[in-house]
């Protein structure tokens, strides 16, 4: 027999699902906007996040409103709290998008400074953990999670990469590179910042199905390998 709450709980679930479909569209648009020098496409992104914050806000109280009226325990409790936290990593990874529309704008009436080529893999990367994450939930698959947390320190190679070829390559070779050069390093900069977003999105998932605390906890996962 279902409960009472089983019903808000799947209508939470959806909410979530929401936000992250938005998440990962903010994403996609404001790289796109990048690659393609689109203007219009950045514009968008930073118009649109108004909704983002308007479906965070309206998850919060769902949660709030949950645990007044049921004061769920165990299970129950953990998917409410989880999904307050989540919410909130993606509402945080859609304003990362909007920061990447943003410096977009700086520089896509400027000439190209380069090719490229490690932003869109780092984006490809930041897209399919924040893909993984949110499938993660839906399923409650720990292994899913954990796929998301091992993929982290690829994302850091590339932001790593990113920026000395940034520094090395333009930067202290010709300084008027810089400020074209600088705006790069802060879009691959906020493309890793999603990606960590996104470990935290793992970890509470992890804690929300098996009641485990692998946060600061890397040993963890290596164990269950």
């Amino acid at each position: 027999m279902e409960r009472h709450i089983d019903q808000e709980l799947k209508e939470l679930n959806r909410d979530i699902l929401r936000m992250g479909a938005y998440a990962e569209e903010a994403i996609f648009k404001a790289v796109e906007a990048l690659k393609n020098r689109d203007k219009e496409l950045a514009g968008r992104v930073i118009d649109d996040d108004n909704n983002i914050d308007r479906l965070e806000l309206a998850v919060d109280e769902r949660c709030i409103d949950l645990i007044a009226r049921y004061q769920p325990m165990a299970k129950d409790l953990r998917f409410i709290t989880t999904g307050m936290k989540i919410n909130a990593e993606l509402e945080r990874i859609a304003d990362i998008a909007v920061d990447i529309a943003q410096r977009t704008l700086e520089i896509v009436d400027k000439p190209i400074l380069k090719p490229l080529v490690d932003i869109p893999k780092l984006a490809a990367t930041a897209q399919n953990m924040v893909k993984m994450a949110i499938d993660s939930f839906v399923r409650g698959d720990i292994e899913l999670a954990k796929k998301v947390l091992l993929s982290d320190p690829e994302a850091d190679n590339l932001r790593n990469l990113i920026q000395k070829e940034l520094i090395e390559d333009y930067m202290l070779k010709d300084g008027s590179t810089a400020p074209r050069a600088v705006q790069l390093l802060l879009i691959a900069r906020f493309l890793e910042r999603i990606c960590d977003h996104t470990t935290n999105i793992a970890e509470d998932i992890i804690y929300m199905v098996q009641a485990e605390v692998v946060k600061h906890h890397p040993e963890k996962l290596r164990e269950d390998r």
